[in-house]
């Protein structure tokens, strides 16, 4: 069968690959769409630690089932979690097994699901009568609001969200689920009005507003209760500590690229809670399903482009050349 398989830096190519042999206790799907995020992007660009090559890219699944079980019949619209959990690491035993130690995500350190099947087990399957776009993005979405978990969002806080693309506005529409306040703050303005469409109350032009003078402004020179990071970048890691509220919580998504050096006095001073946010768990997933059911999220203007699978190498090398034109890439297979 057909696969996007990444064979080195900037070299993807449409190859075949086996048919997968169905486990027990796995179902057999049909993949119908795959959407592509910035983890694919920096494995194309050479920049991402964790992947190997030849790798089968892909972890945003929408599928069908094909050969099911008892509960899932052929024929049903389903989403995947991509990820493993070893159920004996640190991590598990806690029951956040989003964070295992031994984790290996579809499209990074196994091969993905830019293919035509998969075999997957059923407890990491879920089913939906959402539309395949809809499904697409829930895998990405649910990265964002597990952060707005890790960071204990209600209705009460004003939560400020670094960053509009793909992670950025599961951030921001999963603290609008949550009914807070909610500041999107970016440089690029149509991210913006697709962020206030996701739930933000707030908007910040970033390449045109002094961010540390608007947050003030909103919140009356408190700051934010809750900051999410979701760009990765060393001046927006650290702002996060400088502009949040005493006692407020920091939640950081991604890595910053390179080290960064923070007045530490602030961590002791404000009393604040420093938290990462890795994946997702399963109650994102059926949050996020949740929130796509009742409409509140604007599907279309977050997808970019749709393409069939014999172009996802082209569109990939032009994504890597102009990464500013593209919010969500969807595969359709």
């Amino acid at each position: 069968m057909k696969a996007l398989s990444l064979l080195g830096e900037g070299d993807a190519r449409i190859t075949e690959i086996a048919e997968p042999v169905r486990r027990a206790g796995e179902l057999l799907l049909q993949v119908e769409m795959v959407g592509l995020c910035g983890t694919d992007l920096n494995s194309f660009r050479g920049r991402n630690p964790l992947i190997t090559y030849p790798r089968v890219l892909g972890h945003e699944i929408a599928a069908t089932v094909l050969e099911g079980n008892a509960t899932l019949g052929a024929g049903t619209h389903v989403t995947v979690s991509p990820y493993t959990s070893c159920g004996i690491c640190p991590s598990c035993r806690r029951g956040r097994e989003n964070a295992c130690r031994d984790n290996h995500t579809f499209g990074v350190q196994r091969d993905g699901a830019l293919t035509e099947r998969l075999a997957v087990p059923a407890a990491k399957i879920y089913p939906s009568t959402l539309r395949l776009q809809d499904l697409c993005l829930v895998e990405p979405l649910t990265v964002g609001f597990h952060a707005c978990a890790r960071g204990r969002v209600t209705k009460d806080d004003v939560v400020a969200v670094f960053g509009c693309g793909g992670v950025g506005l599961g951030a921001i529409a999963g603290a609008a689920f949550r009914r807070a306040r909610t500041i999107a703050i970016d440089l690029d303005d149509a991210k913006l009005e697709t962020a206030r469409k996701a739930g933000a109350t707030d908007l910040i032009h970033s390449a045109r507003e002094d961010v540390r003078e608007r947050l003030r402004e909103i919140t009356r020179g408190d700051g934010p209760d809750v900051i999410i990071e979701a760009i990765g970048l060393p001046e927006t890691f650290r702002m996060a500590v400088e502009e949040v509220a005493f006692t407020g919580r920091v939640v950081y998504i991604g890595y910053a690229k390179e080290p960064v050096a923070y007045e530490t006095k602030l961590f002791v001073q404000k009393e604040l809670d420093i938290l990462g946010s890795r994946n997702a768990l399963p109650q994102d997933f059926l949050d996020v399903m949740a929130m796509l059911d009742a409409g509140r999220f604007p599907v279309a203007d977050a997808v970019t482009a749709i393409v069939p699978l014999d172009e996802a190498p082209s569109i990939l090398a032009q994504w890597s050349a102009n990464p500013a034109a593209f919010t969500k890439i969807m595969i359709q297979i």
